[in-house]
């Protein structure tokens, strides 16, 4: 793929948040379903009116799902299917002078991209680059050569630019309060998802066939139902498994 196609495709996953009506930042079509990552800050004092604008001009109303403050991390969601996700790269195979690239709506400027090298990673909590950010950037995606997303953009530090590795996305968006309770499993995060580290017995997680040594890489909210789907690798294979739960009446009542 030509440089300028990565970037153009790039661009397609990016969307504008606004909040209240003001412009807030920049936000990453994560799944093809209409979920949207961005900064907790971008949405900061937002209450229920957040709108996001599509590449193509369009604009939808988000639900914030959840935030942590900590991470500096949001989940938005949107109606929508068939959307352009992002591809999700290892932040932790990037090396100093890499190239990466930044995406997001600086100043006002939608859809405008950046290039640079990575400084350093510092211990999985960050990816320093010396990538330009300015107001705008914020939740927008930094991706690799091969326009694989491997932070969110976050803030800018004298002359580097700092984001939040792929990986802790994806902790985040596992790792919903109570989720590990309601499933019947004790996981221990890693850069690469949740270690299965015990299946209850009769629980939700044991019914769904899931196995000491697991590797969980996405579980969503439960819906109507309780229904929760899960996605994981097994031992060494590079497999996704996709199984379905649902938890059980008292869990949910829980």
């Amino acid at each position: 793929m030509l440089f300028g196609e990565i970037i153009e495709k790039l661009r397609r996953s990016t969307v504008a948040i606004q909040v209240n009506r003001a412009s807030g930042g920049s936000g990453v079509i994560w799944s093809a379903g209409g979920r949207i990552i961005t900064n907790a800050h971008v949405v900061e004092g937002a209450g229920g009116d957040v709108r996001v604008e599509f590449w193509d001009g369009r604009r939808q109303r988000a639900s914030i799902v959840r935030r942590d403050r900590r991470r500096d991390l949001a989940l938005l969601q949107v109606n929508g299917a068939g959307l352009p996700a992002v591809t999700i790269g290892d932040a932790s195979a990037l090396r100093p002078g890499d190239l990466v690239i930044a995406v997001g709506n600086p100043m006002g400027f939608i859809g405008a991209a950046s290039t640079g090298v990575v400084h350093r990673t510092d211990n999985n909590a960050w990816v320093m680059s010396q990538v330009r950010l300015a107001p705008g950037n914020s939740g927008g995606p930094l991706a690799n050569a091969r326009g694989e997303v491997v932070g969110i953009n976050t803030m800018v530090a004298g002359p580097l630019s700092f984001a939040i590795p792929a990986h802790a996305v994806a902790q985040f968006l596992l790792r919903d309060p109570g989720l590990d309770h309601l499933l019947g499993v004790i996981t221990r995060p890693t850069p690469y998802g949740s270690l299965v580290l015990e299946v209850k017995p009769g629980s939700p997680a044991e019914r769904a066939s899931l196995l000491q040594g697991d590797l969980l890489l996405r579980a969503t909210s439960p819906r109507d139902g309780g229904i929760v789907e899960l996605q994981f690798r097994r031992g060494g294979s590079a497999n996704v498994r996709a199984v379905v739960v649902q938890l059980a009446p008292a869990a949910r009542a829980a």
